[in-house]
Formats: structure tokens, sequence, C-alpha cells
């Protein structure tokens, strides 16, 4: 199984363009703004809603060209071992941490990358559900920080009350709402539903 292809979504004020590749959803968007949309046009990353920068000026090729220089340019190398996908940076630690660590066999970066995959499994699920109120309070934030009930929403969405938060977004413009609540499936996961 590869590798789930990646999607985002766009905006213009409070209504959805379009959802899907990147490259599709910067085509549907360049279309909008030429038929002289005047609402704010907002295009989100849907895994982290992070704002993602398309640039829209010339022709709908122009831009699709652009979007692939972006992505076909290779990441910039640096110290470790690159070719394995090891990264050096630094660590801060106590000596007493230092000690323990180079006591372990294999040294230091053995036993921390031991201890950070452990770690990473043992939190899996409480991170994916972090992960996704982190990104569904950015899309909140980003586009409906002045719709009624916003704090409230808020609240409900990191104090675990799903019934609440889709209460409390009633009022949204439609786009708004229903891209809250698809958003709202995965930060509401509860740990047992995910094992």
């Amino acid at each position: 199984m590869g590798e789930p292809i990646k999607t985002y979504t766009a905006f213009a004020g409070p209504r959805l363009i379009a959802s899907g590749p990147l490259a599709a959803v910067a085509k549907a968007t360049k279309t909008v703004l030429d038929e002289g949309e005047s609402a704010p046009v907002l295009v989100l990353d849907d895994e982290t809603c992070r704002v993602v920068e398309v640039d829209f000026r010339g022709t709908p090729e122009d831009v699709l060209k652009r979007l692939g220089e972006v992505s076909d340019k290779p990441e910039p190398r640096g110290p470790g071992r690159p070719k394995l996908g090891v990264v050096a940076r630094e660590v801060t630690l106590l000596p007493r941490h230092w000690e323990w660590l180079n006591a372990q066999p294999g040294g230091a970066s053995v036993a921390l990358r031991k201890v950070v995959e452990e770690a990473r499994r043992s939190n899996e699920s409480k991170d994916r559900v972090r992960q996704a109120q982190e990104a569904l309070y950015r899309f909140m934030s980003t586009l409906a920080g002045d719709e009624a009930g916003f704090e409230e929403a808020s609240r409900a969405l990191f104090g675990g009350d799903q019934r609440l938060f889709k209460a409390l977004i009633q009022l949204w413009p439609k786009d708004l709402r229903a891209h809250a609540e698809k958003l709202a499936g995965a930060a509401f996961a509860s740990e047992s539903s995910e094992a």
C-alpha cells in the first residue's frame, strides 16, 4: 500500500471552492478567481489546516507549472546520514542523562531512537487525536474566528464534548460547518475506538 494522497481544500470566504489533490484544487480556485471572486481565497492542507501559498498569477497552466516546480525541488541535505534519512540535530540533556545514554548498547543515538520509537508507539492514538484537534482549531481560527459560538466551540473541542461542539457550530455558514464536522471525526476519536 502506497502513501495516502495528500488533499487540500480551498475556500472563498466561507464558501467551499474545491477539495482534493493540490493541482485540482489550484485549478478550480484559479477558475473562481478569474471569474472575479472578491472574497479572500485560502487553500488549506487538509491534514494540518495550515494555509498553503499558491501563486495564482498567469494562466491556469502557469499556476500548475509553478506547483510542480515547488514539489519537485529536492530537500536540502545537511549533516547526518541523509541517504538513510538520518538528520543531525542538537539535543540538550543533563549530565546524568548523557551518562545513561552512553552506557546503553549502541550508544546515545541508538538508545535515543529506541526511546523515541517506544514513546511514539505508546502515545500514537493520543497524538493523533491531539494533532486532529490542533488542525481543527487552526481551521476554525482561520475561517470561523468571527462566527457565533467560536469561543464556546473551541472549548468544547478541547474538552472532548462532540455533542456540544456540533450544536455550537450549527449557525455557521454551511460549507464551514460541513468542513468542521468532517475534521471533527478525527478530533473527537477516542483511544478505545482507535485500538
